[in-house]
């Protein structure tokens, strides 16, 4: 079979695709969170196509960097730059012309605005402002990084950048030592080794961590080592510094505690809470089970 019947299938199928976004609702003064590609240029979706293709304007992080973007779909648009520094001052100009009836845009650097990303500040000050805020899926480097982690993310939370003070730093992985989540970080080339020494000194050294390197780019890389490997994984290679990077990390693994672990802790809230109350505070500066802390809390009242 030659190619030729191949290309008119593909051709068939996208135009279909095609029809079905044009078909859909795309509201007057609403505001479009759009996300793009992480690195590969054919990660765009068809909706954000046409919408990018339809809105009036684009709020870009960089309005360089998206109109470099656009140009290798074939798309042109004015530009409103909205980034860290004026994220709420633009935003006025943003809902000036929402409200004449535009369509716009919001879009970052590279994937999902708002996730680490400007982008936040925009949606709130266009809802608070009492216009539509219409999300579209797609690329996003914290889900591209989990979807190859493997088993060891069941849950997890989403933490992005740490401080770049040691001291800071050390200070917030302190209080995530217990978390029995995976947790997720980005972090920057140039503080690569240091992050990964800081996460193996606070968390100890026998957790699984992937370290995601340029995802979706020419030179991706995925590794999967324990923490305590990762500093010197990354140190053998000067390569393999360069780049973007996500860090997943496994969760603190459960620890059977005594029943009466925590009961310190309880007595002293409980001068001044309710039982509920409590168990909720408790279980929030612990990580222990809410329910089993309500039990013992119960107990601990009955004594009194």
């Amino acid at each position: 079979m030659t190619s030729f019947p191949i290309v008119h299938i593909v051709f068939a199928l996208m135009l279909q695709i095609s029809e079905l976004a044009e078909g859909q609702q795309y509201p007057a003064g609403a505001l479009y969170v759009v996300a793009t590609p992480i690195g590969n240029a054919a990660d765009i979706t068809v909706r954000a196509l046409h919408v990018l293709g339809l809105v009036d304007r684009i709020a870009a992080e960089d309005t360089r960097n998206t109109a470099r973007l656009l140009s290798r779909y074939g798309i042109s648009k004015p530009s409103i730059a909205v980034h860290e520094h004026n994220e709420r001052s633009a935003a006025e100009r943003v809902i000036a012309h929402l409200r004449e009836g535009e369509r716009i845009a919001c879009v970052s650097d590279a994937g999902t605005p708002g996730i680490s990303d400007p982008g936040a500040h925009l949606v709130d000050a266009v809802r608070d402002a009492g216009l539509p805020v219409i999300p579209l899926p797609g690329a996003s480097a914290l889900t591209t990084a989990l979807s190859a982690a493997g088993a060891f993310v069941g849950t997890f939370t989403f933490i992005g950048f740490l401080p770049t003070k040691a001291k800071q730093r050390a200070t917030q992985l302190r209080t995530l030592a217990t978390h029995p989540q995976a947790l997720v970080f980005y972090e920057a080339p140039h503080r690569i080794v240091e992050t990964t020494r800081a996460l193996a000194a606070a968390f100890g050294g026998e957790r699984q961590l992937l370290i995601a390197r340029e995802l979706t780019k020419l030179h991706e890389s995925l590794h999967r080592c324990t923490l305590a490997e990762g500093p010197s994984w990354l140190e053998a290679d000067a390569n393999r510094q360069c780049g973007e990077f996500v860090l997943v990390v496994q969760g603190a693994p459960e620890i059977d505690a005594a029943d009466d672990a925590h009961d310190a802790l309880l007595t002293t809230l409980l001068e001044e809470l309710s039982v509920k109350s409590a168990a909720r505070i408790a279980a929030t500066l612990t990580g222990a089970p809410r329910n089993a802390l309500y039990e013992r809390a119960l107990l601990l009242g009955r004594r009194d």
